[in-house]
């Protein structure tokens, strides 16, 4: 499968939702979309065109704004295909892929936790890696490390 065979068939199910598909080496393609479009893409990728088989989802903060980036794999094409959604830093938020693919839950629950997209219908949505209550995003870059000198270090002594 190539870009423009993801394009043919993405455009007509997606319409303005559909922000692009690019060539994106050893893949499928980079399919870039509106998250308003997310339910219509996940159903369309999966049903239509066979990629049923959710590897992970990432998220990236850009400062400005947050970017999530689904990689999904067709046993039939042999082939992986990037999903990626640009997401407002005020509002990083997109409807749940844990309904089309049940493996996405704790993809979604690791990408919430670590980079603050919020999965809206998410079936149990906390703390996978951090402890409960935690309220820090470790991997925003507004996180900031504490300094040495503030870190409490304790030594075992054997």
């Amino acid at each position: 499968m190539q870009p423009d065979d993801l394009s043919r068939h993405l455009a007509p199910i997606l319409g303005d939702r559909l922000i692009a598909v690019e060539p994106f080496p050893e893949t499928a393609g980079r399919v870039r979309f509106r998250r308003e479009g997310a339910l219509d893409l996940f159903r369309a990728m999966r049903d239509d065109l066979g990629f049923r088989h959710f590897s992970t989802v990432a998220g990236i903060d850009w400062v400005d704004h947050r970017e999530a980036v689904y990689v999904l794999w067709s046993d039939d094409a042999k082939q992986y295909v990037l999903l990626s959604v640009d997401l407002p830093a005020g509002d990083p938020r997109i409807e749940s892929a844990s309904g089309i693919w049940p493996s996405a839950n704790w993809h979604e629950r690791e990408a919430w936790e670590m980079v603050d997209l919020n999965f809206d219908h998410h079936p149990d949505l906390r703390h996978l890696l951090m402890p409960d209550g935690y309220t820090f995003h470790p991997l925003l870059r507004s996180f900031k490390l504490h300094e040495p000198e503030e870190l409490e270090v304790k030594a075992r002594h054997v």
